[in-house]
């Protein structure tokens, strides 16, 4: 089975299109953009920066996302 992967740089809408598990984690870490239009424009990355998130809690939430889709 091939790994999945999302990375920071993914656009929020593409991630959310093809893993919609992944809007749950977004929101749990305040990543509000999900229902948001601009997010066929933004990365995961440029989104948190907007909704202060930092580097660190980035990398968390791309690691649980990643998690969740991996899982079966």
């Amino acid at each position: 089975m091939v790994k999945k992967i999302v990375k920071k740089g993914d656009l929020i809408g593409e991630v959310i299109k093809n893993f919609p598990e992944s809007a749950i984690v977004m929101l749990s870490h305040g990543l509000n953009c999900v229902g948001c239009h601009a997010n066929e424009l933004e990365t995961i990355e440029e989104g948190a920066a907007v909704h202060g998130l930092i580097n660190e809690e980035i990398k968390q939430m791309i690691n649980e996302i990643n998690q969740i889709i991996n899982k079966n």
